[in-house]
């Protein structure tokens, strides 16, 4: 039996938010969300904040715990897959919005949604080991179905620090970035993806490369920091085969 007690399913206009993020319609319409009830502090449901889980999914305890340390207003967390083997979901200021879509599995995985940030992983998103997303300053990540991320994958909107030019003051690293990755995308080790990204349906980001204010076509394989092409035309399967 989960610990949590289960309420109404997804509001409308809790749906509505979602689908505007980015969660896509025919993952969100097949699930059967419920709205976390208890136990949870006193100020979650004052502050207009949400928690869905699907039916036979669970959260764990201690997530739930670390998540409501810190007040904060107006999130949107739905996860529609066991928790169990991610390591953390954080939230860090008003109006975030979290989606964790079903047959997700992330391994020790670190989830971090800033005020007015979007997380949205939308369905099938696999990480293999201490995967690190963390979308902050009105940034957003948006993961299409399909994702396989190899150990390390650390995807992120914004380097959490200001860098500056010493003249002029001008901000120099992305602030509030969007990163889009398409569907059947495959992150090698260590890779690191971060500010205004786009990565196309179907490529492969090599080992420890890094894609960084880049738009990667769709069926390419990209390597190296900066990353660049080094392959066009390819495409990639889950399974090992000749």
């Amino acid at each position: 039996m989960p610990w949590t007690t289960r309420g109404d399913a997804l509001q409308p206009a809790h749906r509505t938010r979602l689908l505007a993020c980015g969660v896509l319609a025919e993952v969100l319409d097949d699930l059967p969300l419920r709205e976390v009830t208890a136990p949870l502090p006193s100020w979650w449901h004052e502050q207009g904040n949400a928690l869905y889980v699907a039916d036979r999914m669970s959260i764990p305890q201690a997530m739930v715990e670390v998540l409501t340390t810190y007040p904060f207003r107006d999130a949107l967390i739905a996860c529609a897959t066991g928790m169990e083997f991610f390591s953390s979901v954080l939230v860090g200021g008003d109006g975030a919005t979290i989606f964790v879509g079903p047959n997700t599995f992330m391994t020790a995985a670190d989830l971090y949604c800033g005020a007015g940030s979007v997380l949205v992983l939308n369905a099938e998103v696999v990480a293999t080991g201490k995967a690190i997303v963390d979308a902050r300053n009105g940034g957003s990540v948006v993961a299409q179905p399909d994702q396989l991320w190899a150990a390390g994958a650390y995807v992120v909107t914004d380097d959490m620090h200001r860098l500056e030019d010493l003249e002029t003051g001008a901000r120099l690293n992305p602030y509030g970035a969007h990163i889009r990755l398409g569907r059947h995308v495959w992150l090698g080790r260590d890779a690191i993806v971060s500010g205004h990204v786009e990565i196309g349906e179907g490529a492969v980001v090599g080992t420890r490369s890094l894609v960084r204010n880049q738009k990667v076509p769709a069926h390419t394989a990209v390597a190296g920091t900066p990353a660049r092409v080094i392959r066009e035309g390819v495409t990639w399967r889950g399974e090992d085969t000749p």
